[in-house]
């Protein structure tokens, strides 16, 4: 996949690495019958940064996207896009945004280069349309008719149209759902090379690992509030890692050190098999491997690890509905 080409007035833009392009502040969305779907969240996403929405069914990642694109009014709060409210400025932001959808509608019978055409006849200061597909793989199938792509053809198209306008910010919701393992890392290196030139991503994803190696920045959505924000470390510091092994033949739990001493802040045992949950991964492996050599014994099936994002995000899921 070729990199994206320098953004035309790259030279009269806001290079300030700081700047945020995205504002939002108390935002708040509900539907009719009185369903609250976002529930006063705030967040702020830099120029020329990959900031992610997770969040379960249900959590708000759609109802918050919308209002960012200005397809809807909030009810309540506050939201900039490029310094501009979305919805009572579209005029003024719709041209420098791109938006994916989780899927779009294009006309079967037409070709894939026709469709981009015709998308092009409504972006002010279009690129050219073989350029676009060139970018997302699509070039080589610009005389077939929509109707004949595959699923994940028709996501490369979607992405292509969303970056026609050359846009300063890139929504994209679910992007490479559907993919196959080649595009959706082709994708991957895609967005990571509109992030280097500046362009600003929000990205909606139920792949963890996507989030994980794309975002600088998540936040993950519950029931329409922020259960937790920061980079991906940061959100899976939060979580506790793990050790898990097989004891030697003839010892017990109990023949550990002790797990208080070792950090371990909690333990589960199921038949000769250990699992450790450690805030403090080094300590508690230092610990355990230096008792198992003072000891002669051998820790089979070791397996030790930190923390992913995959964990934090159920552990929140799971922590917030004991709370509720």
């Amino acid at each position: 996949m070729l990199s994206p080409p320098v953004r035309r007035d790259a030279g009269f833009m806001n290079t300030d690495e700081h700047e945020h392009v995205i504002e939002v502040t108390g935002l708040r969305r509900v539907y009719g019958g009185g369903f609250e779907a976002v529930r006063g969240i705030s967040f702020s996403v830099a120029r020329g940064e990959v900031f992610a929405l997770l969040g379960t069914n249900g959590a708000g990642k759609t109802s918050t996207v919308e209002l960012l694109e200005g397809l809807a009014r909030p009810t309540d709060g506050r939201i900039r896009v490029l310094g501009h409210d979305p919805y009572t400025e579209r005029a003024a932001v719709r041209p420098r945004t791109g938006v994916m959808l989780q899927e779009g509608g294009f006309p079967s019978e037409l070709t894939v280069d026709e469709t981009a055409r015709m998308w092009a006849g409504c972006v002010s200061g279009a690129r050219p349309p073989l350029e676009v597909l060139e970018l997302v793989g699509l070039a080589r199938r610009a005389g077939v008719r929509v109707k004949q792509l595959s699923g994940g053809e028709r996501r490369r198209l979607d992405l292509a149209l969303a970056l026609l306008g050359d846009p300063e910010v890139l929504f994209l919701d679910e992007p490479t759902t559907g993919l196959d393992a080649e595009g959706r890392r082709d994708t991957w290196e895609l967005v990571r090379a509109l992030r280097d030139r500046g362009t600003t991503v929000l990205l909606t994803t139920h792949y963890l690992e996507e989030a994980e190696g794309l975002a600088g920045r998540l936040a993950i959505l519950h029931e329409g509030r922020i259960a937790a924000t920061g980079t991906p470390a940061e959100v899976t510091a939060a979580q506790p890692s793990r050790i898990s092994f097989e004891l030697p033949e003839g010892y017990f739990v109990g023949d550990l050190p002790p797990l208080g001493e070792l950090g371990v802040c909690g333990h589960e045992v199921d038949g000769r098999v250990v699992r450790l949950r450690t805030h403090a991964l080094q300590r508690s492996a230092t610990g355990l491997l230096t008792w198992a050599e003072r000891a002669g014994v051998e820790l089979r099936r070791l397996d030790v690890r930190s923390a992913s994002l995959e964990e934090a995000f159920l552990g929140i899921a799971a922590r917030e509905e004991v709370a509720a």
